[in-house]
């Protein structure tokens, strides 16, 4: 539910606004400790976390956990790092990111998670601004970035390797910093541990997270005990999660989403299954068949599209089985959405959709999944309705890494597609009169390390934070209608809302990635990164020669196919105005990557850098039209 905008400047006082809606009042305030020490007094699960190892998948309890977040905890005491201090973790996801987390909260420090796709020379800077005394790295590659840029770190003064032997660039392994622990263990030493941890206040510091900005050095987001604790609280009222379930976990912990997530999934009890890494999703959810999963839009879109591909590929009764299913499911869907229960021979007939088609998609996300929560960006309503109607329940929320993270979300209560929900309990929710989404509570941050400026800037005086995202309220649900600093500005001075029109290309078979460009412009156009499995099958049944990819592209045929496909085809009847209509589709060879700069590590598009670093093509777009 999380995402991160680059907000905008807030007045010093309250804005002239639209009424505001408040979610409930908050409970006590607490911390992660607490959340710690009373998953482990409630449950005692011999699977609380799995991972796959030499590919078979195996557990550790709640007793082993314990001991070792002790142990942990213990060792960095051991090694003299003081309560108060910072300590980095350079990690993908598995059981050792939650018990390396845990041991530095409840030993009174703070943690800094470092995605693990950060590239070595961007480290530096989040260490040493955040004063990181220590460091935990997953493996040998991990260790080897951060050997490469220590003598740029001078304050780091351990580096500890989840893996043995201990690898270059590392000081120590996590077996042996368990040792150490382990030295030091005892009854007296657990009471001690223990006393200390549930003494941290609500308002100290438990996590800086460093935003992963389109423009500018990145700000570390101060995340106290209550932020996060007050959010595990409020979700607790809202989304149904019970010991009985299973979570796959693939989204980066680094992240406040996941990592949110997690906490509250291991204060319910739930398994945490944590997945080989996102290539593997598909096989891993087909494993361990989760009964619910948090993720960003991209995987509902990669699945949505293979379903299609699949179904086109068919033959020819199995396409018109296919769509004839889907669109008794669409009817099925409408009338559910509405309140009204399904009948006579609709109902007859979607139980025979959901037998010949729509069972098999629920087999391919492990048979047992009760519903999927999704944040970190847009979800296409096609797309989110196509899941619903075939019986899987994606709960679409909102909120940002300064918000610890979730403002508001669906619930199998409060459920309407096209929003992200009613605002949660103890969470205050304000429009702007410009439209801006503002919000107030015990989710908000602290504020920017080290940035007193840039925190005045979205937080006013009277503790809105200004979240940077346009929306509106309709019957107390939110609905976000785009990013502020997205809202492209032609050279007419048209305001165009980008995100709707590119959801609407995203559902295209053809369309792998989309972003639409025009700020200053006369009119908006669309880049396009085609979906090749589909393209090229296209071009071949054509009959169609092409010696590389560049080629095909550059094609006249291509460029009229993907113009008609995206322009003419999938944007009628949408609605837009002239001036927001697409005029010209630019066709780029490769993804969109973290690597190349053009994605945030959570798969967010950098529409600025994307602009500058095509411009050329850009250009060329454009000069056709003067």
């Amino acid at each position: 539910m999380a995402t991160h905008v680059e907000p905008t400047a807030a007045s010093a006082a309250r804005p002239t606004a639209r009424p505001y809606v408040q979610g409930g009042s908050r409970g006590p305030r607490g911390t992660v400790a607490r959340i710690f020490f009373d998953a482990m007094a409630r449950h005692h699960k011999a699977d609380a976390l799995m991972y796959k190892q030499e590919g078979a998948w195996k557990t550790i309890s709640h007793d082993v956990i314990l001991t070792r977040v002790r142990r942990i905890a213990l060792g960095l005491q051991a090694l003299g790092i003081q309560p108060g201090s910072r300590v980095g973790l350079l990690s993908e996801n598995r059981p050792e990111w939650l018990m390396c987390d845990y041991a530095v909260l409840t030993a009174a420090m703070a943690d800094v998670p470092v995605y693990p796709t950060l590239p070595a020379e961007q480290i530096p800077y989040i260490l040493n601004d955040s004063g990181a005394v220590a460091m935990f790295v997953s493996t040998p590659a991990q260790a080897a970035k951060i050997g490469a840029v220590r003598d740029q770190m001078p304050a780091v003064k351990h580096v500890i390797s989840f893996t043995s032997p201990c690898p270059e660039g590392a000081n120590m392994t996590l077996a042996e910093l368990e040792q150490l622990g382990a030295k030091a263990d005892g009854p007296e030493a657990e009471r001690r541990w223990k006393e200390a941890a549930l003494a941290i206040t609500p308002d100290d510091l438990a996590t800086l997270i460093y935003t992963s900005g389109t423009t500018g050095e990145p700000k570390g987001v101060m995340l106290t005990h209550d932020n996060i604790w007050s959010n595990c609280q409020a979700c607790l009222e809202t989304v149904p999660v019970s010991g009985e379930d299973l979570a796959l976990s693939f989204l980066p912990l680094s992240h406040i989403f996941e990592r949110q997530g997690d906490y509250f999934l291991f204060y319910c009890g739930a398994s945490i299954a944590y997945a080989e890494s996102i290539d593997t999703v598909p096989i891993n959810m087909a494993e361990v068949r989760p009964t619910m999963m948090m993720s960003v839009p991209r995987l509902y879109e990669k699945i949505y599209a293979r379903i299609l591909e699949n179904a086109l590929a068919g033959g020819g009764l199995k396409k018109r089985i296919f769509f004839w299913a889907k669109a008794v499911a669409d009817r099925w869907a409408t009338e559910k959405l509405a309140g009204r229960e399904p009948g006579g021979l609709l109902a007859a007939q979607y139980g025979i959709a959901q037998t010949l088609v729509f069972s098999k998609l629920a087999q391919r996300v492990g048979g047992r999944l009760r519903f999927f929560c999704s944040g970190g960006a847009p979800l296409a309503p096609e797309i989110n309705k196509f899941f619903y109607a075939a019986g899987l329940v994606i709960l679409e929320g909102y909120g940002l890494t300064e918000t610890s993270p979730v403002i508001s979300v669906n619930t199998f209560k409060d459920f309407r597609i096209g929003s992200v929900g009613k605002v949660i309990p103890g969470v205050e929710v304000m429009i702007a009169e410009d439209g801006e989404i503002l919000t107030r509570g015990p989710h908000v941050m602290r504020g920017y390390y080290n940035k007193p400026e840039a925190t005045k800037e979205v937080i006013d005086a009277d503790g809105w934070f200004h979240t940077g995202d346009i929306g509106v309220l309709e019957d107390d649900f939110l609905r976000i209608t785009d990013r502020k600093k997205d809202i492209i500005v032609t050279a007419g001075g048209k305001n165009i809302a980008p995100q709707p029109i590119e959801n609407r290309l995203r559902t295209n078979k053809y369309v792998s990635q989309v972003v639409m460009i025009g700020d200053t412009r006369k009119f908006p156009i669309v880049i396009v990164v085609p979906n090749w499995d589909q393209l090229e099958k296209w071009a071949a049944r054509k009959n169609i020669v092409w010696a590389s990819r560049a080629q095909l592209l550059a094609m006249p045929t291509i460029q009229a196919k993907m113009h008609r496909e995206l322009l003419e085809e999938q944007l009628a009847g949408a609605g837009l105005a002239s001036f927001e209509t697409p005029k010209k589709v630019v066709l780029l060879e490769h993804d969109f990557t973290i690597e190349g700069g053009e994605l945030t590590p959570k798969l967010s598009i950098k529409r600025r850098v994307i602009d500058k670093k095509y411009k050329a093509a850009i250009e060329r777009a454009y000069a056709g039209f003067d």
